[in-house]
């Protein structure tokens, strides 16, 4: 069985990690299975928005910590698979964030870890009212460094700080709350909440949100002056589009812009 599966529905692609026996962990064949995927996705057109998923009782646990300790067999104690293996995972993150379509997190029971990274790094979240939140490696001695950065651009200095450096876990009302989800909803309602979302992004011009998603990203690592001038350059090219100003033409005329 596929450690990846993928159902597309209509023009939003479903990506459910499916290693529900090791808690959807980013093992090296979940990693390699993610990045393909969302490789040959960027280069489908008609597919306008992802949902990434976990089956079983848990959205992800992290990295599979019985294939790092494995890892230390290695004359050089694993340092080199330890290198490989969080320059592969941060790959993964970058992936997600420079894809064209926008990954909407679809979070059930616990994401910990890198698990929580995946969450924080995704565009747009939505959790399952029970789910709890950590970035726990502190409690077995391993500071989540790599889910830290996708943390601290997710949520305020200091809570982020705080849940580094105690493990503590957090439920859906913080997390919304802090930024770290969109939503919250009864776990019998997600599949349905997260489609809804899915499908008012995917009935956009892609091409609009494509190069809003791309600046959305450039523009905020760069100062305020930067930004605007960057940005003002985004909109130009924005207005320029054919399709952008079929869709101003239309509401004009109050009518639906014919888009190709």
């Amino acid at each position: 069985m596929d450690i990846l599966q993928r159902e597309d529905r209509g023009a939003v692609a479903h990506l459910t990690m499916n290693a529900p026996d090791r808690l959807n962990a980013l093992s090296d064949a979940m990693l390699g299975a993610l990045l393909h995927q969302l490789d040959i996705i960027s280069n489908e057109p008609d597919i306008r928005v992802v949902v990434l998923a976990g089956k079983g009782k848990a959205f992800c646990a992290g990295h599979d910590l019985k294939e790092m300790q494995a890892g230390r067999q290695a004359e050089d104690a694993g340092a080199a698979y330890f290198k490989d293996l969080f320059k592969r995972c941060s790959a993964l993150m970058e992936r997600i964030q420079s894809l064209p379509q926008p990954v909407i997190a679809q979070v059930h029971g616990i994401a910990t870890a890198a698990g929580c990274q995946l969450v924080a790094t995704c565009d747009l979240a939505v959790a399952a009212d029970d789910t709890r939140f950590g970035v726990n490696g502190v409690n077995i001695g391993l500071f989540c460094s790599t889910p830290m950065v996708a943390l601290t651009r997710n949520i305020p200095r200091k809570a982020a700080f705080e849940m580094l450096t105690t493990g503590r876990f957090i439920d859906t009302t913080e997390a919304q709350a802090l930024g770290l989800i969109n939503r919250a909803v009864p776990a019998d309602k997600l599949d349905e909440e997260t489609g809804t979302l899915a499908a008012t992004i995917a009935a956009k011009l892609p091409k609009a949100v494509k190069i809003g998603k791309e600046a959305f990203y450039q523009q905020i690592q760069m100062t305020t002056e930067e930004a605007y001038r960057y940005a003002g350059g985004v909109m130009t090219y924005n207005m320029l589009d054919r399709d952008t100003d079929e869709g101003i033409t239309a509401f004009l005329e109050k009518r639906k812009p014919d888009w190709t």
